[in-house]
Parts: structure tokens; sequence; C-alpha cells
């Protein structure tokens, strides 16, 4: 990052936007929390939610669920339960507001993905302090999410804000591979309780090198996963004899061209937007080739995307359908042609792609009769998009990203897949938040779904700040 006059400058502008756009338009709660008193609470709730083993699989989140529904239900808040399994329930709470304003969704998940504890310095589920850090397995996803929206809803209760719209939490199970006892049951079967104008869950950070912020993520939009498999068939044979009809041969050299093709860079809204606002806090050099990918097809926009596959790949990935080959099935003995070869592609799709165009597209570049060319099972999320960026709910964050990070936000299309998809289905716009993580902390193996998940005190207790400022100014009553 070039931390010279021109960064300064940038995001002091956006700052000082974004500031003068909560001096003029934020609600002002009744009163103001006692951060000290908050901070003990939120470490308390933390700690004891990720003590909960909630791995998934197998899947069992009723301890940390029956846990958050005690919490809000002594705190005097209605509580509803929800479960297509008894031992994975999901948890609604409600705060009524005067209903000027559709409600507010704020949405984490109970479950994490699993762990092989001997890889662990400290106990995964111990959820131990140790430096500054609180390390446990949901440290970073997403019982820190969990745990800030809780709190939230508490001090909403407690200070008796005045609210403009109905303010919803709901703590799901199933998001790390059992959406269906999670997010899909929710909406398909109990939408009317989750239903809101805004959603806010996770799928955001803000990044910090070297201990300072740089920038900060708000995931608006996301790639919808796929799976393809190749299958190639020949002739059986002795090992001993050769075969051009080798289904072995003819699978990878199908895998190389599919892995070699340059998919079409194709932005939408967000992503033009990020790599806009990312210019203006980059070096030159990174700059010029973050302008370049908005010329698409043009030479200057081709030798950045080369250049960004090779140094920069979640970048490369943002910008087109991702292919990857991840999983090989051939043969079974050595002295043996195998007659059938397989392997699966993980793909990564545009919200706007068309996959029974791609698929086709994906034939046409392998151009081999001997390859069978498929979509496999998995899980799909739906197609959806997010409106466009100008939405109070997406200014609002941006305000307490600047109040508390004094940084630049980027507006993201996720690579990977969150719930938040399903939501965006039914027209609902959400924007995925998260605290502030060191950029070294996943090289490190520190990062979500790590051996040493882990996150900052200090962090946690400012996203609780930055979340409820957010929820105030979008919630709370004017006047």
């Amino acid at each position: 990052m070039n931390t010279g006059h021109r960064t300064t400058r940038a995001v002091a502008s956006l700052v000082l936007a974004a500031g003068i756009a909560v001096a003029t338009g934020a609600a002002q709660s009744p009163l103001e929390p006692d951060w000290r008193q908050v901070e003990a609470e939120t470490l308390e709730h933390f700690q004891t939610l990720l003590r909960f083993d909630t791995s998934d699989p197998p899947g069992r989140e009723k301890p940390a669920a029956d846990y958050v529904q005690d919490v809000l239900e002594r705190a005097g808040i209605p509580v509803e339960v929800f479960a297509l399994e008894a031992e994975r329930p999901n948890i609604v709470a409600r705060l009524q507001g005067n209903g000027s304003r559709a409600p507010l969704l704020l949405m984490a998940h109970t479950d994490v993905v699993n762990v092989d504890p001997e890889k662990w310095t400290f106990p995964p589920f111990s959820a131990t302090r140790d430096s500054g850090y609180i390390y446990g397995r949901g440290a970073v996803d997403d019982k820190d999410n969990l745990s800030a929206s809780l709190m939230v809803m508490l001090l909403l209760q407690r200070l008796d804000v005045p609210l403009d719209r109905d303010v919803i939490f709901l703590a799901e199970a199933g998001e790390e591979g059992s959406t269906r006892v999670g997010i899909e049951f929710m909406v398909n079967e109990h939408y009317s309780k989750i239903e809101a104008e805004y959603c806010l869950a996770e799928g955001g950070s803000v990044a910090r090198v070297g201990g300072e912020t740089q920038y900060a993520l708000v995931q608006t939009l996301e790639k919808i996963p796929r799976a393809i498999e190749l299958t190639a068939r020949g002739v059986a044979g002795h090992g001993s004899v050769p075969l051009r009809t080798n289904a072995i041969v003819h699978l990878s050299k199908a895998v190389a061209t599919v892995a070699d093709w340059r998919t079409p860079i194709r932005l939408n809204e967000t992503t033009a937007s990020y790599f806009r606002r990312l210019a203006r806090i980059s070096s030159d050099e990174d700059a010029a080739r973050y302008l370049s990918l908005l010329e698409l097809d043009t030479p200057a926009a081709l030798a950045a995307d080369d250049y960004l596959k090779q140094h920069e790949p979640s970048h490369a990935s943002m910008v087109r359908t991702s292919i990857s080959p991840n999983m090989f099935d051939a043969g079974y003995r050595i002295n043996v042609i195998p007659s059938e070869a397989t392997a699966l592609l993980d793909v990564r799709q545009l919200p706007d792609e068309d996959p029974d165009a791609f698929l086709q597209d994906v034939r046409r570049v392998i151009d081999d009769p001997a390859i069978d060319v498929q979509y496999a099972p998995r899980d799909v999320r739906p197609i959806a998009d997010n409106g466009p960026l100008d939405s109070q709910a997406f200014e609002a964050v941006q305000a307490g990203i600047a109040k508390h990070y004094q940084v630049t936000t980027l507006p993201t299309m996720s690579t990977g897949a969150t719930d938040m998809a399903y939501l965006r289905a039914k027209e609902m716009r959400c924007y995925g938040i998260g605290p502030a993580l060191d950029r070294e902390d996943a090289a490190l193996g520190f990062g979500a779904h790590s051996d040493q998940e882990r996150i900052l005190e200090t962090e946690l207790h400012r996203f609780v700040r930055f979340y409820w400022d957010v929820v105030v100014e979008l919630a709370a009553s004017k006047g």
C-alpha cells in the first residue's frame, strides 16, 4: 500500500464525507452504552459461545442456540425457535419498532467448521486468551458476528431505544455445509419471521497490515458455486500396450485446456467500484493495473489480468467466472488402462452468468468427443442481485467504518459463498461486515478455518461499537 500524500488525501476526503453524513443524519439513542461494562459482557458471551463445540459436520448447534435463547429471554426479548432437526435449531428474536420503516435483520451462524485438535496450540474450544488474542474455532467465523449482534439486541432493549423499524435477530444453524437445516429452512418455511428490507451478516472485514488499518471490505455480492464433472471414456487394455484412446490422457489434456482458458473479464457495479476505490489508496503501479481492468478486453486489461493471476489470484477470480480442477478419479491398478476417468472442477460463476451457456462454452473449449461435460451435484446458492450500492444501509455501514476505523470502504463481491444469497434471492438487500483482522494472519495459519483461529480482543470490542452505531443509524427513531 502507498501511505503517501495521495493515500492520505483520498482517505481523508472519504472519511470527511462519511463523517458529515453521520453528523447530519444519525439517530441518537436516549443513552450512550457504558462501553467498559459492554466489553466485559461481550467477552463473557464470546468466550462462552466459543466453548460450545458446534462443529459442522456433524452439526449440533443446540447448546449454543440454547445459550443465546436464554440470554435474550432473561433480557426480556421475545424468542422463537425453529428447527428442522431437534439438535439444530434456529433462534429468532424481534424488537418491535413503530412500523414506519421495514425491518432490519441481524444474522449470524452458530455452527463452525470441524477441527483437527492435534494441530492446535490451544484447545480449539477453550476460548484461550493469550497476548491480547482470543483463540478458538469460530473466533472469526462466525461467533464474532454472533456475539456482536447479540450485544446490539441486548443494548437496544436495555436502553429502550425507540425504533422506526423492527430489528430482527437470527442465529442460524448449518451455514458451514448444511443449509437445508438453517437458511433454506427459514427462507422456505418461515420467511415471514425474518423478512426485512436490509440484512447485516458475515462476509466483510477491515484489513490491518502491520497493526494499522488499511481499508474495509463490505460484501455486497457473491459468486455462485457450481461443480462441473469431466468424464473421459476410452478402451480398457493392458498397460504394456499404450492406446491413443487412453481415458486418462484425454482427461489430462481436457483439464489442462480448461485450466488455461482465460474466461472473459466482466465487471458489475460492485467490482467496478471496488477497483476504482482500491486504486485511490494504492501505489501508482498497482493503481494503473486496477484501473486497466475497467477497460475489459484491451491489451492493458489483459496484461493487468496476467499480473493478477500470478500475484493477486483473488483479484483475478473476482473479475470472472473461475475454474479450479480439484479432484481426479482414475485407474485401479498399474498395469490396466482404465476405460473411464473423471475430474471435478470447482466453478465459481459470476452472478449474471448463464449456467447453460457457460457449460456449452466449457465443451467448446475442451473440444474432445471423448469427454463428457456435465454439472455435478453441489450446494448451489441461488442467483441474486443486491440492488444499487447507494442504499441507506450501505451508506450507514460506510459512515460507521469512517468513524471507527478511519479507512476507505471497498464494496466487494465474495469469491466464496454465504447464506446471504438466499435472502438476496428474496430481494432483501444484504451487507457482509466483520471486525478488523491482520492480513498477515491467514498466511500464518491464524485465519478463519485455520488451525489457530483467533481475534484481537480490542478489535472484537471495536466491532461491537461499530455494529451498534450502524444499527442505531438504520433503525432508531429520528427526532
